[in-house]
């Protein structure tokens, strides 16, 4: 009688958690529509970084109506924000973006494009599904949490300047993750992906160069080239890659001057790079020795270098016991299928590739494997809480990152089909950890053996600001 009514008792707590699970899934597809049009909006506001105004207060005016306790212009970036909702522990965190990226045209068209005037951003990442599926699922939660289904704190993160800004980094330096248990992100992607391999740490930084303008040819003795200066650096970081450590990446782009008429000598230039590696701690010490190379170039050309040092992000640190639990999740709630004009739309797009891939590989869920070559300043949650993420399909299988393949497609149903598994298999996660204590437990002690006794220590500086002006290259 006693094992009758115990099996009873599990049988009775496993269906109505079956039925919670139920309502999460429900109260997404309910919001389908407004999560939709939302996610098209921010799609044709195509904001850079630390500018998404509209994007920004969009998402959280939304999460405000929907009855979360927001906070504005946190870490003194006007375009984040928190949006609570609940009490006490557990707190979770669910990360959202919204920023888009310079040369990409914005348009639905599966053909490239002309760029229009300026630098063309387009949200060739697809941040504003990762923001917009993020909300809808902190919603969800706040629903459950309000029927006392689950006890604790659901938290959304508007993150700004994802590309390049690196805001989550100062959000972390100024405590906005100290009593967080778990954070959960995910990322529109050309597989779905459960799980995350390591990033590579990165740090950014702007030399800019002033000289003198002279006639090139009347009078070139008078001049002082800042072109010149911008060439030299190059070249020496060039030289410098043959004597750096394996899996180092240093890339750079000319964004300002350089001059505009052969015959006048350059009088400002500015010459934007990056490095990267698998280990923040290698970068730090690639970051001096790439300065050399400015400096240098400042010395020979007998011209004036200003530095802007932007700082820098961590790699992310997986957590195994996390990534377990969602690829469950997004097993069992993988449901995408292309119909007729979505398949016409991808296959026209993949005209475009040098290699296809199998439309049918949507089906699929992978395991993160191998580091990551991208970076993220998700790696700085994720050396103070234990962090995972997921990716689902909101690209052509096959698309490279950043592409504007990728602009095209997310902002057509088949963007609209991955931003919902995303948001229902971000809820479902979120909803096994708030039930069961023993996940953050074992979550923690994974994130513990992966620090091996190391600590945090930001790539940004001291007492650095935000560099809100970092997508200025005037």
């Amino acid at each position: 009688m006693k094992l009758h009514l115990t099996l009873s008792l599990l049988l009775l707590s496993t269906t109505t958690a079956f039925a919670q699970k139920i309502d999460l899934t429900a109260s997404i597809d309910k919001r389908s529509d407004a999560t939709w049009n939302a996610a098209k909006q921010i799609w044709g506001f195509a904001e850079p970084g630390y500018q998404e105004t509209k994007s920004s207060a969009l998402l959280a005016d939304m999460l405000e109506k929907a009855g979360f306790t927001v906070e504005r212009g946190i870490a003194k970036m006007p375009t984040a924000f928190t949006a609570s909702y609940g009490k006490g522990a557990p707190v979770i965190a669910i990360l959202g973006e919204y920023d888009a990226l310079p040369e990409l045209a914005q348009s639905t068209d599966p053909f490239r494009q002309k760029l229009k005037e300026g630098n063309g951003y387009g949200h060739g990442c697809g941040h504003h599904l990762f923001g917009t599926a993020s909300a809808s699922a902190c919603i969800a939660l706040k629903e459950q949490i309000e029927k006392g289904n689950i006890k604790g704190t659901v938290r959304f993160y508007g993150c700004p300047a994802e590309e390049g800004g690196g805001a989550k980094a100062f959000m972390v330096r100024d405590g906005y993750f100290k009593d967080v248990d778990i954070c959960l992100h995910w990322h529109p992607g050309n597989r779905n992906v459960a799980g995350e391999g390591a990033s590579l740490a990165r740090m950014a930084v702007k030399f800019r160069f002033t000289g003198k303008a002279a006639h090139a040819a009347g009078s070139p003795d008078l001049g002082r080239s800042a072109l010149d200066a911008v060439q030299l650096t190059c070249h020496a970081a060039e030289l410098l890659r043959e004597h750096t450590p394996d899996g180092t990446r240093i890339h750079h782009v000319i964004t300002h001057g350089g001059g505009g008429a052969p015959n006048v000598v350059p009088e400002t230039a500015e010459v934007y790079f990056y490095i990267r590696h698998p280990k923040g701690d290698i970068v730090s010490k690639l970051y001096p020795r790439l300065l050399k190379c400015a400096q240098g170039a400042e010395l020979a050309t007998e011209t004036k270098l200003e530095v802007k040092y932007e700082g820098g992000i961590m790699e992310i640190l997986p957590n195994d016991s996390l990534a377990q639990i969602t690829r469950n999740n997004l097993a069992k709630l993988n449901d995408l299928a292309f119909d007729a004009e979505e398949e016409k739309f991808a296959l026209r797009v993949q005209e475009t590739f040098d290699e296809k891939t199998p439309l049918a590989s949507i089906k699929n869920v992978f395991g993160a494997g191998g580091p990551g070559r991208g970076s993220t300043d998700v790696g700085d949650v994720s050396w103070v809480v234990p962090t995972n993420g997921f990716s689902t399909v909101c690209f052509v299988p096959g698309s490279a990152g950043h592409s504007w393949q990728n602009v095209a497609a997310s902002g057509t149903s088949i963007g609209r089909k991955g931003m919902q598994l995303a948001a229902k298999t971000m809820a479902a996660t979120a909803w096994d950890i708030f039930a069961d204590p023993k996940i953050i437990e074992t979550a923690r002690e994974e994130h513990k053996r992966q620090l091996n006794g190391r600590k945090y220590l930001s790539l940004m500086g001291k007492d650095q600001p935000p560099p809100l002006d970092y997508r200025n290259n005037k």
